[in-house]
């Protein structure tokens, strides 16, 4: 087995990675790895109906969506991710078990009641800790992991809190649940690091002939190639739901505005704008204007620049706008 050591905590360069290390390596590997704060989204999912934006926003959380399935997670340094990489047969996809075993092994050393719950989390005094998903490739299989370790709940909650009556889709939908920390349930305090050092020694112990692998400079070059063409755009991670419907309605100075939405990878496909506002002229050339346009708060925000709003809804401005159709 491989062990994969690196240092890395952006979130788009650590998801190549694991891209990479499912085409480079015929061997077995397993990795440890952190993320800046970010939140990590299901191949399946809606990243729109996942998050919420103006806290992602605010707070300059990068979004990325994995080559798995699953629900949408919060990560910051607090969380240890891991990942095994294996050859299988096709029995063995969705085999959590296996690979959650060596975690829960070593945490158990540490005097933790841990345990597999359901189809992939591990918990603790019945609270989750950690979440699990797969993706299959040919015969080989990526399984990783999130640990809750001392990450910031205030931020998991904000990022993730949003809405859902404002979407309509078909994407697999995050499960809420009661999370906690994993720091507080060990009797001698350890920092992130030290939590994480001890899972690598553990882990390479259980597993014979352990040999590190460090990236060289032409990896870095082939991972970064990866993150730049797939990982980093806002097409993989935003617009590469096929279809879902927004709608929303907010009242303001000048009446009610309501507003439905269809969107179609990424990009406004039909939207009508509805209310008991006054318009000086047809609100039909006013919804015209955003046809074709990503649904994007800056890409919008480009077509309000160039249109007087008050001439469609008299006493409603651009901001009014922003606030209803997102």
């Amino acid at each position: 087995m491989i062990f994969i050591e690196h240092y890395n905590t952006n979130p788009y360069i650590n998801h190549a990675i694991e891209e990479y290390m499912m085409d480079k390596f015929n061997e077995e590997c397993f990795m440890l790895w952190r993320n800046r704060p970010c939140v990590l989204i299901g191949k399946n999912q809606n990243t729109m109906s996942e998050i919420n934006v103006d806290y992602v926003k605010k707070h300059n959380l990068s979004v990325v969506r994995r080559m798995s399935g699953g629900g949408a997670i919060f990560n910051d340094l607090g969380t240890l991710n891991f990942t095994f990489i294996a050859v299988v047969d096709d029995s063995t996809f969705a085999d959590f078990g296996r690979f959650t075993k060596p975690i829960i092994k070593a945490l158990k050393k540490l005097h933790l009641d841990v345990k597999l719950s359901g189809r992939n989390d591990l918990i603790i005094d019945n609270k989750k800790f950690s979440g699990n998903s797969q993706y299959k490739h040919g015969n080989r299989i990526l399984h990783h992991g999130s640990i809750l370790f001392s990450v910031d709940m205030k931020n998991l909650n904000g990022a993730l809190n949003v809405n859902r009556i404002k979407f309509s889709d078909k994407s697999v939908k995050s499960v809420k649940s009661r999370v906690t920390n994993l720091c507080e349930y060990i009797k001698e305090p350890m920092t992130t690091i030290e939590f994480k050092n001890f899972l690598i020694k553990s882990i390479m112990e259980e597993c014979k002939f352990v040999k590190t692998y460090r990236f060289s400079k032409e990896d870095w070059k082939k991972i970064k190639r990866i993150s730049d063409n797939k990982y980093a755009l806002w097409q993989w991670n935003y617009g590469n739901f096929k279809k879902f419907t927004y709608s929303n309605e907010k009242k303001f100075k000048g009446g009610i505005v309501q507003v439905y939405i269809n969107v179609c990878r990424g990009a406004i496909e039909h939207i009508n704008f509805f209310g008991d506002f006054f318009s000086k002229r047809e609100i039909g050339e006013f919804e015209n204007k955003f046809m074709g346009v990503r649904y994007d708060e800056d890409e919008v925000l480009k077509v309000l620049k160039d249109v007087s709003v008050e001439m469609y809804m008299h006493g409603i401005n651009a901001e009014n706008i922003m606030e209803v159709m997102f």
